[in-house]
């Protein structure tokens, strides 16, 4: 990924650093809200210290009915609170009872967002100790009707909306943010969120649900995060008509308009929270998103999910699969539908390390895999019309029109869908790849559920029980011949949240390859032979804050390796020191 960004920048490196790069890492735990601070009492501040009516408005100091009978005396809380002191264990039980009585997801997901907005801590405590059940409530796929329905949702803003209307001023706007010491950045433009399409800028449910993930399961603090929605305007038809649609009533802005304001933006983050901040793009169009990538990566701390993030989660998932599978990378063949920014990162970052392992050189190792667009095979008399991202894709051969006969000539191993276009792995495709492997390796990646290429009873059902299946949404456990099959996910939850607290821990002021490399193996390495005997690739996420903590502890170390991390003296078990950093949802004791 980086050498062929690195082509684009006229070879310019994430490795040519400026001089005048801050040193340190890391941000002042405020508020006790690392692990290593459980213990401590601590002083509910917000402006001043907060007590009464206002402590019970307050959702990050709220504990309702939680609150002991000596703080009720000390903070003005008598006769504000019904007399019973309910400890937050019963009241996770009751919110989680309530919350299974919902039918519907989307009202699950306003539930949880309401809990967030009067009680951050317990709705954190609910998210950890309950993530395999609520995952799918908070993110997607629940969160892409969310976003379709934000603005009829809408209650209270949960981040920064800077729209055109904010060009020149953008450095004032970020200002009007409460906190100040902000670790990571999560922005979209809302033009590509999920399957979904353009949704302007009710694209905010995306942001707002990757940075709930980035501390419950990464464990970085909730008052360092910052979800930001950049409101160009939206070619969607239907939005622009809606009456209930809260973002620019536009068309979207292009061309130098649209990089002049991203470019004021990213100057404004730097200028305003330092060389440190972590800012991820997510779900910017494909060509938005090259774009950014290639033209921030060697100024900022930038990471895209898309991109990189998935490409990292899925290349865990095919180092474990070896076990199965057996050989090595470089023993198979891969096949791509879809040649968008998931795409050909994912294929980058596996061509990058084939190339790691075998020592030969990436274009040689790019030669084992093969993508479809949905102009057909990408291949070499197609290279001048091909976008440039697309171009190292382009192998010699003949034409080849459909998804079927590609996997009949190219015969992969791995069959990978990033197409977000629903049902394009038919009968007939997976057939034709049992039909050249004996357990055909299938990842259905597209999200949300709706778009995936194919479901996991289909992969099982048309490979009778032969294929390793994994996807982008989760599936039910698959019943086939009196065996039980537990589909995996490739969820991009696996990766970032772990990935960017070892940015944090390690005050990396650069995103390198090498450290995305560090992730993919340390979440494959905590794939057991137990999930392995239940044909899974990835570990259960009943594990996540073990995984994040692994993964941290191995990006961190590789940032240190390259010299990209500030954070001076480096940490002698990192291990320990990600774990002691992860905030913690638990109650605090108040003064």
């Amino acid at each position: 990924m980086e050498s062929t960004l690195k082509d684009i920048r006229d070879g310019a490196s994430v490795l040519d650093l400026d001089p005048k790069a801050t040193v340190g890492g890391g941000v002042e735990d405020l508020y006790g809200e690392d692990c290593a601070t459980e213990e401590q009492l601590v002083t509910p501040w917000t402006i001043s210290v907060a007590s009464g009516y206002s402590l019970l408005r307050d959702p990050r100091h709220n504990k309702g009915l939680a609150f002991t009978e000596k703080e009720r005396d000390a903070h003005y809380l008598c006769g504000l609170l019904p007399p019973v002191v309910a400890s937050q264990e019963l009241q996770e039980r009751k919110l989680m009872t309530n919350i299974r009585n919902y039918q519907v997801p989307l009202q699950k997901y306003m539930a949880m967002m309401d809990l967030q907005e009067r009680n951050e801590r317990l709705f954190y405590k609910l998210l950890v100790d309950n993530v395999e059940e609520l995952l799918p409530i908070v993110y997607t796929p629940t969160v892409g009707e969310a976003c379709q329905k934000y603005g009829s949702i809408f209650r209270r803003p949960q981040g920064l909306y800077i729209s055109l209307k904010e060009k020149g001023k953008i450095l004032e706007v970020l200002k009007n943010w409460p906190e100040r010491s902000i670790q990571v950045i999560v922005v979209t433009d809302g033009e590509r969120i999920l399957g979904l399409g353009d949704l302007g800028c009710q694209g905010m449910g995306i942001p707002v649900g990757k940075l709930a993930l980035y501390t419950a399961l990464g464990g970085v603090r909730p008052s360092a995060c910052l979800p930001i929605t950049i409101d160009v305007g939206t070619n969607n038809e239907k939005l622009l008509e809606n009456e209930f649609y809260i973002g620019l009533k536009q068309r979207r802005a292009t061309g130098k308009e649209y990089s002049d304001f991203l470019h004021e933006f990213m100057c404004a983050v730097k200028q305003n929270y330092g060389e440190k901040v972590l800012v991820q793009f997510e779900d910017f169009a494909n060509h938005n998103a090259f774009e950014l990538l290639t033209k921030y990566g060697t100024t900022h701390l930038v990471f895209n999910d898309d991109i990189q993030g998935t490409a990292s989660v899925v290349l865990a998932g095919l180092v474990a699969a070896l076990k199965l599978l057996g050989g090595t990378l470089g023993d198979h063949k891969f096949l791509f539908l879809g040649a968008g920014e998931a795409g050909t990162g994912i294929a980058e970052l596996i061509a990058l390390e084939m190339s790691r392992q075998t020592k030969c050189p990436i274009e040689e190792t790019r030669k084992k895999i093969w993508l479809v667009d949905s102009k057909g095979l990408i291949v070499s008399s197609r290279k001048d019309s091909l976008q440039h991202f697309k171009k190292p894709w382009a192998h010699e051969h003949e034409p080849v029109k459909d998804l079927v006969d590609a996997v009949k000539v190219v015969k992969p191993t791995v069959l990978i869908g990033t197409s977000g276009v629903g049902k394009q792995f038919t009968k007939e495709v997976i057939e034709a790849m049992a039909s050249c492997n004996e357990k055909p390796l299938i990842m259905a990646l597209s999200n949300p559920t709706s778009q995936s290429e194919c479901t996991a009873e289909e992969a099982y059902t048309w490979t009778q029980g032969r294929a390793i299946f994994a996807s982008g949404s989760p599936f039910d456990p698959v019943e086939y011949d009196g065996k039980t099959f537990v589909p995996g996910q490739a969820n991009n939850a696996y990766i970032f949240p772990g990935f960017g607290l070892g940015l944090v821990i390690s005050g990396a002021i650069r995103v390198h390859d090498d450290m995305l490399l560090a992730a993919s193996e340390a979440l494959a390495n905590q794939v057991t032979q137990e999930n392995f005997e239940k044909g899974l690739i990835y570990p259960p996420f009943s594990n996540i804050r073990k995984i994040s903590a692994n993964i941290a502890a191995n990006v961190a170390a590789k940032a240190y390796e390259l010299g990209l991390a500030t954070r001076l003296p480096r940490p002698e078990n990192l291990l320990k020191y990600a774990e002691s950093c992860m905030y913690s949802p638990v109650y605090r004791s108040y003064r």
